[in-house]
Formats: C-alpha cells, structure tokens, sequence
C-alpha cells in the first residue's frame, strides 16, 4: 500500500508551468541552490536533504528516504530506499524558480515531474 501511495505522487502529472522555471545544468549552481536547505513537498510530508557528497535522506509520510546521486550531462542522477522500496535510478531535469522551487523532471525531462519547495 504504502509503495503505491509514494509511487503515485511521485508520477502524478502535473502541470508544466514554464514561468519563472530554468534549467539547471551546471552542478555547481544546482549544489548552491540546495546547499543546507531541505526540499519539502508538503501535502505528503516529504522532505529531502540532498547532500555534496553524494547522499540523499530524508522522509515521506512518516518513513525513512535514503539515497545517493551524481550528475551526469546536465541531469540529476538518482537512485533511492523509501524504506524497503527501492525507487530505480533515473536521470531528471533541474529546473529552479530562483531559489525558492526546484523542479525535477524524470527521463531526462521527457516525464512527469514534482516541484519542491527549498526551505
């Protein structure tokens, strides 16, 4: 059960809204807008720590995220563990709304996407 509810926020279309979003390409520029901040998607009260050395933790709807990525091409790269369930690696298109959302969109921007909120 929990599996699907992850899996299905994680793919529910959403709109793509190109005002204020740019592609984040540079890796430099996609650390110093995560750096020491959290990315939140409230409604399902998930939170990621995407960290410099390569590790992502963090929570969804009460359970453990672990992770680790790199990036490659222009792309975050990122392979996860929502607490037993493993969420395939896949390479996503940055785009950020100045330094407030990030959005991340699955198969190279070719997916669905999910936007979060930097705190």
């Amino acid at each position: 059960m929990r599996a699907v509810l992850f899996a299905s926020f994680l793919l529910l279309p959403l709109p793509a809204w190109a005002e204020g979003f740019e592609p984040v390409k540079d890796k430099e520029k996609f650390l110093d807008l995560v750096e020491n901040r959290e990315l939140r998607i409230g409604l399902y009260n998930l939170s990621l720590n995407v960290l410099p050395d390569g590790r992502i933790d963090g929570s969804a709807m009460g359970w453990d995220i672990t992770g680790q990525w790199t990036w490659k091409d222009g792309y975050f790269c990122r392979e996860m563990d929502w607490s037993g369930m493993e969420i395939d690696y896949n390479c996503q298109l940055v785009e950020a709304d100045g330094s407030e959302k990030l959005r991340f969109t699955v198969d190279q921007g070719k997916g669905n996407s999910a936007t979060f909120r930097l705190r």
